[in-house]
């Protein structure tokens, strides 16, 4: 890649990651700094800054205040998760998809949910269980808790049209949010919601969002037994 090919800051990350990658810079070694890339590929710093910002986020760079941007020593290759319409994904499998809410109630949400959640003792929030199904057959249980006070909108919501799912991915953004993964055994709810005996196996995935210092949403999804999750590094 020569200098005048690079005009934005995907570009410069090209080129960073394929000097990387050849080992013309290797693991340990301090790179140039953002001034003397800037002028070296011809385009402003903070294009340089974005692009290494970004690489240092993926663990290819470590990047010190004041002590400069190096190649990692050991370089951390971090999946990609996004948070997908769940609709989406399952049309994307050829299937149609419907949603049928549960339950749904103003409730206090027990302690876990409470702590992760960031609110007080004694302060409801939207509870709403939605089970999804793909060609008529269950794919996944939804549990999920609404901050109404982050999202008030969400109390008028039939969420009739759209999921809660797919309303909140659509209409409130996000700064950011945590994930984690486990496998449980299926309790007699769960089995009879997804159509599986009690204690079969399922994987689950509990993710909150937040944005603007407030928690926005946590949920539990309760996939159907087989259930794969696909993702990238």
């Amino acid at each position: 890649m020569t200098a005048a090919a690079i005009r934005n800051w995907q570009g410069v990350q090209d080129e960073v990651r394929r000097r990387i990658a050849t080992r013309l810079w290797r693991p340990g070694d301090f790179i140039p700094h953002e001034t003397e890339l800037a002028r070296e590929f011809g385009c402003a710093r903070a294009t340089v800054n974005r692009a290494l910002r970004e690489l240092a986020e993926e663990g290819l760079l470590d990047r010190r205040r004041k002590a400069g941007t190096r190649v990692a020593l050991n370089p951390v290759r971090r999946a990609r998760l996004d948070i997908p319409i769940i609709r989406d994904e399952i049309e994307a499998q050829g299937r149609a998809c419907r949603h049928a809410t549960l339950s749904r109630a103003l409730a206090e949400p027990p302690p876990d949910i409470r702590a992760r959640m960031q609110t007080e003792a004694g302060a409801e929030l939207l509870h709403i269980r939605t089970l999804y199904t793909a060609d008529g057959a269950p794919y996944v249980l939804e549990d999920r808790w609404i901050n109404t006070r982050a999202v008030p909108t969400a109390l008028g919501e039939s969420f009739a049209d759209l999921s809660p799912n797919e309303w909140l991915v659509r209409e409130v953004p996000f700064e950011g949010g945590d994930f984690a993964f486990s496998a449980i055994t299926a309790t007699a709810s769960e089995a009879a919601a997804l159509g599986c005996a009690p204690g079969v196996g399922l994987f689950v995935l509990d993710r909150t969002t937040w944005s603007g210092g407030r928690t926005i949403t946590s949920v539990r999804l309760v996939f159907h037994p087989g259930y794969r999750m696909h993702t990238r590094i």
